[in-house]
């Protein structure tokens, strides 16, 4: 996926910061669809669907500010979530509060930058985000990211190249963050990864985080696993990071 041929939903109600973020993404090449409140947010993202059958989903990215009339962002990227797991949200706010953000990943939100942000930081963050869909897609579809084999930790399995997970004989559906702290804890079941590990390891960038972010992710991979009773195969070790409990 080129950069001219990825999709960016941007729904920021001040106009200038709006046309800013889109005159920028679109000189990077990106096709940029803008949209000035959520509630012209939620009728772009079911622009098309006819209700027969689930329309694939219509941006590969979504940039979307909290504050927004009519559906907050919030709302918006629960909204996102039930549509697909795999689509990037990169959330941009003037809330500086740490409990914001940890809010918002808890709700699949896959980054978070504060107002005022800067255009290269964006932008960087935008591309990787989009590398890592466009390597998901590649093992998915047969490429050479995957490693060609199924994972097994006690009733855990995981496929690389399919992106699936299940717990219990239970399908479980992970972010692509999640899924990728998954993948590594289970390559290495026995090693300890730190934070700074495993956050370079899921997001494919150098560490430049608080550690609640990958703690918020292990937290929400935790929530989902609880039907299956094997929440606590992630354990974490004090002092240290997480690894995988025999």
């Amino acid at each position: 996926m080129k950069a001219g041929e990825s999709r960016i939903l941007i729904v920021e109600d001040d106009a200038d910061i709006n046309h800013i973020i889109a005159t920028r993404l679109a000189r990077e090449g990106y096709a940029c669809t803008q949209a000035y409140s959520g509630t012209e947010a939620r009728l772009l993202l079911h622009a098309g669907a006819t209700g027969e059958a689930p329309e694939p989903f219509p941006f590969d990215l979504v940039v979307c500010d909290l504050m927004l009339p009519g559906l907050t962002g919030e709302e918006l990227t629960v909204l996102v979530r039930e549509r697909t797991a795999d689509v990037p949200i990169i959330v941009i706010s003037a809330r500086t509060a740490t409990a914001d953000k940890i809010d918002l990943l808890e709700l699949g939100a896959d980054d978070y930058l504060t107002k005022p942000f800067d255009l290269d930081e964006l932008t960087a963050r935008v591309a990787v985000q989009l590398r890592h869909r466009r390597g998901a897609a590649q093992t998915g579809a047969g490429g050479t990211g995957g490693t060609g084999h199924e994972l097994r930790f006690r009733s855990w399995t995981l496929d690389p190249d399919a992106r699936t997970f299940s717990a219990a004989g239970a399908s479980v559906e992970l972010t692509r963050t999640e899924f990728n702290i998954v993948e590594m804890l289970m390559s290495h079941p026995k090693r300890v990864f730190s934070k700074r590990e495993l956050f370079e390891g899921a997001w494919g960038e150098a560490y430049a985080a608080d550690d609640s972010t990958v703690t918020v992710h292990v937290s929400n991979i935790r929530a989902k696993l609880k039907a299956s009773g094997t929440s606590d195969y992630i354990k974490t070790v004090w002092g240290m990071g997480f690894k995988l409990a025999e």
